[in-house]
């Protein structure tokens, strides 16, 4: 195989227009992601590089019909913007893809001047709009921070170049971001078809990236709208940490988008593509390119092979490299591989040095001892990185950083930064690039990403739902140290009307019902709101809670001081 099949090419780099070092793929991807309002067909316009999503919009007998509204108001507001210089149509109608871009919905409102209009949309949008925040939130939060180069610079080699997707994860001219989200008024979970502004809509449920994918189809204008065809090899893994996505599924709904036949094909990402043979035949190429993933992780696996052994035999065939869509731009293959290995069999992979790992930074110390000690390493690490065998250089570099010497420490991190930067700077994938990057600049003192290591609530975040729906999440931040001897259950009454509790015994915080709960307490949303922001501390909540037994507030005080939330402990 072709080493262009790799996660990075060593001694491929260029140079982009903003001074970034990176490979010739990943800065060439970027044309294809620039700002362009483009025409499809005879009734269809398509909004690329606004964001990290497109907009779209579909011309029928009766108005506009508005595709996704993107991250913000601001987003949405410029879309339509675009929009009024090709036509003055009215929009009446809104279809969401998934639940990713729906944000910038109340710019229809404006251009409207009403919210008289129907929203379509799968019925799963709601919960999954809550479902990655909550209890996952610092590492969700931390994960998107480094896949999405949110914290690069913008010139210089270490600088953004795209995010696979589009030009980059917010757009900055669309700053402060105002979120503008509207519910679907019209949701469905099975196929179905309806009239929209005078036109036949068939809706196809096709899970993506998003359990609540749809694929769309105008018979009439012989095109499709779907977020399952990328702009770049399909993400089976997402290096920001995500659920498996099950490339069985995916087959399904790419072969059921092949099917369609049709002559137009807009994505919820990247350029839109027309002509039939060529649609149906880079479809194929693309559903092809994950059955190969999921075929030859199976194959190895029924082979005896471990996921390291299937990776290096694992390697896209060349074919794939003659269009875009299956180039490695966003995440890589070997990735993939080990996704689709654990997704079906877990973690063991019968590498019997897997069973029991010595955990670090013991291994590392042992390692370092077995390299013949610090000084030993260091120079194995300088080899590796002069010959660019930056594999081994990373897995040297992370065991002197892991090892936590205080000696030369700061030296060690940026030995590690240096090989992070080698693999990002040769890497045509974004994830990557920004991946290696983002990392580095936190080891060299560059950035500082403390605050996604720790639960933050925001206050106007807690504000905007119903307030118990933050009493579960607390299970998660509870310390198993400090509850070691701590049991008893506390329930939280709110004036929004909702209620919930926490039983607390054998180090965990289970969550009970508040009428099962020996201690309750009467809490307002705002106040509630404000403890969770940091804005206010646990004694202050309890003292403003009228006739409140003192005893009763010390229990209080000893059961919240077991969660890792500063402003339950003052």
């Amino acid at each position: 195989m072709s080493n262009s099949t790799q996660a990075f090419r060593v001694g491929e780099v260029a140079t982009g227009s903003a001074g970034q070092t990176a490979h010739p793929q990943h800065l060439a991807h970027s044309e294809r992601l620039k700002e362009t309002f483009y025409k499809i067909g005879d009734s269809a316009w398509c909004y690329v590089g606004n964001g990290l999503s497109n907009q779209t919009f579909i011309k029928g007998p009766e108005g506009i019909i508005a595709i996704d509204t993107g991250e913000c108001q601001e987003e949405m507001r410029d879309a339509i913007a675009k929009l009024r210089e090709q036509t003055d149509a009215p929009i009446v109608a809104c279809i969401y893809t998934h639940f990713h871009y729906v944000a910038g919905t109340t710019a229809i409102v404006e251009d409207r001047g009403d919210a008289n209009f129907p929203i379509y949309g799968h019925d799963g949008i709601a919960a999954n709009l809550t479902r990655f925040g909550g209890e996952v939130g610092p590492r969700g939060s931390r994960g998107m921070v480094h896949q999405f180069a949110m914290m690069l610079p913008q010139s210089g080699p270490d600088a953004i170049v795209n995010i696979g997707l589009g030009r980059f994860y917010r757009n900055p001219s669309h700053a402060p971001y105002t979120p503008g989200h509207m519910p679907a008024t019209h949701t469905f979970t099975e196929q179905n078809q309806v009239t929209i502004a005078g036109l036949d809509v068939v809706f196809y449920p096709a899970p993506s990236d998003a359990t609540d994918s749809v694929n769309i189809c105008f018979p009439q204008l012989d095109l499709a709208v779907n977020n399952i065809f990328w702009p770049t090899l399909f993400n089976i893994f997402a290096i920001r940490g995500e659920e498996y996505r099950d490339p069985r599924v995916l087959l399904q709904g790419l072969d059921a988008l092949a099917e369609l036949n049709v002559e137009h094909q807009i994505g919820a990402h990247g350029p839109p593509m027309s002509g039939r043979k060529e649609v149906k035949a880079s479809i194929l190429r693309y559903r092809d390119s994950i059955q190969f993933i999921w075929d030859q992780t199976v194959r190895a696996a029924n082979q005896g092979l471990t996921i390291d052994q299937a990776i290096e035999r694992i390697k896209l065939p060349l074919n794939h490299e003659d269009d875009f869509r299956t180039q490695q731009l966003y995440g890589v293959v070997e990735h993939h591989v080990r996704q689709v290995y654990t997704g079906l069999f877990g973690w063991f992979d019968e590498d019997p040095s897997k069973l029991f790992p010595t955990p670090q930074p013991e291994r590392a110390g042992k390692m370092i001892a077995a390299f013949g000690g610090r000084d030993a390493a260091r120079a194995l690490f300088d080899t590796a990185l002069k010959e660019e065998d930056y594999r081994w250089a990373l897995e040297v570099g992370s065991y002197l950083v892991f090892d936590q010497d205080p000696i030369d420490a700061a030296q060690d991190k940026l030995r590690l930064a240096s090989a992070l930067r080698a693999v990002a700077y040769c890497s045509s994938a974004a994830n990557i690039r920004n991946w290696c990057l983002t990392q580095a600049l936190e080891l060299d003192g560059s950035i500082d990403l403390t605050r996604f290591k720790i639960h933050r609530f925001r206050e106007q975040e807690v504000l905007a739902g119903p307030a118990d729906r933050w009493v579960p999440i607390l299970r998660v931040l509870l310390d198993p140290l400090l509850a070691e001897s701590v049991q008893g259950s506390i329930g939280f009454k709110f004036d929004d009307g909702g209620s919930a509790g926490l039983m607390i015994r054998n180090q965990v915080a289970a969550v009970v019902g508040f009428d099962q709960c020996d201690l309750k307490l009467s809490v307002t949303k705002a106040a509630w709101a404000k403890l969770l922001g940091g804005k206010m501390g646990l004694s202050e909540v309890l003292s403003g809670i009228s006739d409140l037994a003192a005893e009763d507030a010390k229990k209080a005080s000893e059961l919240l001081a077991v969660f890792d939330l500063e402003s339950l402990k003052r």
